[in-house]
């Protein structure tokens, strides 16, 4: 079943909009959760909502959601697409944002063709998916699909001291509906690969599969502070020397190994923080990923001896917080076979793939039938400046997100 096509030029041109919504002085995209700048960007996609003729509401975390439910369409369960418009600091403009503006141009387009679904449909733009000012990442949709209370997760303190509940307040987002309100019948998220596979086989779309276990943790290792000049090495307490150790062990560990592991060390602090001062503390997480959660099981048990043996061997005090945890996602079959059948029909390559990135679409696979659609990331950059996909292949993944989504709103999940 086909009808008209996607407004390209109004899809691009909300993107570049969004996109300039909360640069600081020195140009960096910066709309982290519950921000001034967020409420900006937020605003603005209320506005595109209300223009489109979508009812609009919020849940108590903050989620947003325009709602198309045309007269005559039965009291059912909605087909549900989006995704998140906060940011990371020095984002790029397509993250999440791209994912959240084609559900609203799919809408718009079905609209537009007179189409009268079986069932509504919704797009959402999901609180602090980011995760930079709150933890954990993917917070609203974790919330929304029951993996978090939300009073607790309102309660988070945030890296600047904030609560999210009174940020969400103040900006005008704390709204009045409980997450569960509107429980999906499938969803489907449209998003940027993130990574560098499409680009490199030269395929225009990707059928996502699975998606990876995710694990965080953060280390503390405590030594002694003491002079850098006059303490013989064979006498320190050196935390700093132990952290840098734990860096090395994940990264040889992950590249001896040949499966699809993947660890890393993105924040890292030192205590005094003084040139000429041996570190007495070193603050650090770690984010393991792999898409088989034995696997993930066993790169988590592998951290832990290590850090048992570095604390004997540096005789340095070692203490462990876990962050986050996520089993790895097998997304609905169904749906996948879909996004490959559309790409078909539209004379496109498409491989299937497994995600390396979280997003909401596992969060709300916990509640409903679940997939993912990648389109090309050149160079596989993102949560960067540099992050860009060509408009032709923004248009085309909305294409097929189109097709999906006409099917599933007038056909149903197939047997």
């Amino acid at each position: 079943m086909t009808g008209q096509s996607i407004d390209a030029a109004r899809l691009l041109g909300r993107i570049r909009t969004l996109g300039e919504i909360g640069r600081d002085a020195d140009g960096r995209l910066i709309r982290l959760a519950a921000s001034d700048t967020e409420k900006l960007g937020r605003d603005r996609f209320v506005g595109w909502i209300e223009g489109a003729g979508l009812e609009v509401a919020v849940d108590r975390i903050g989620n947003i959601f325009g709602i198309w439910k045309p007269e005559g369409t039965v009291d059912a369960a909605p087909l549900m697409l989006g995704s998140h418009i906060d940011t990371v600091i020095g984002a790029g403009i397509y993250d999440g944002c791209y994912s959240t503006l084609s559900g609203l141009e799919v809408i718009e387009t079905l609209k537009a063709e007179g189409l009268t679904p079986s069932r509504p449909i919704v797009v959402a733009a999901f609180t602090n998916e980011e995760g930079v000012r709150y933890a954990p990442d993917m917070m609203g949709s974790l919330v929304y699909a029951g993996g978090l209370d939300v009073d607790t997760a309102l309660a988070t303190i945030g890296t600047d001291g904030t609560v999210l509940g009174d940020e969400l307040e103040r900006i005008g987002y704390a709204g009045e509906h409980q997450p569960e309100f509107l429980r999906p019948h499938a969803y489907i998220e449209l998003h940027i690969e993130q990574g560098p596979v499409l680009e490199r086989e030269g395929i225009p779309v990707g059928a996502v599969e699975h998606l990876q276990g995710i694990s965080w943790q953060r280390v503390v290792i405590t030594g002694d502070a003491n002079h850098a000049g006059t303490t013989p090495i064979s006498m320190r307490r050196d935390a700093g020397h132990a952290a840098a150790r734990v860096v090395t062990f994940l990264r040889d560990r992950a590249q001896a190994s040949n499966t699809p592991t993947v660890a890393t060390v993105g924040c890292m602090r030192f205590e005094p923080d003084v040139i000429n001062v041996i570190p007495s503390r070193a603050t650090f997480t770690v984010d393991l990923r792999d898409p088989d959660e034995e696997r993930l099981k066993e790169e988590e048990a592998a951290l832990a001896a290590f850090l048992t043996g570095l604390s004997a061997e540096e005789q340095v005090g070692v203490s462990v917080e876990r962050l986050a945890r996520f089993e790895p996602v097998k997304f609905d079959q169904r749906i996948v076979r879909l996004v490959e059948k559309a790409a078909r029909d539209r004379g496109l390559a498409c491989r299937r793939m497994t995600s390396g990135a979280g997003h909401d679409a596992q969060m709300i696979a916990r509640i409903a039938p679940s997939a993912m659609i990648f389109v090309p990331s050149i160079g596989g950059i993102s949560h960067n400046p540099k992050e860009y996909t060509a408009d032709e292949d923004l248009v085309a993944g909305t294409s097929i997100l189109l097709d999906v989504v006409r099917r599933l709103a007038t056909e149903g999940l197939p047997a």
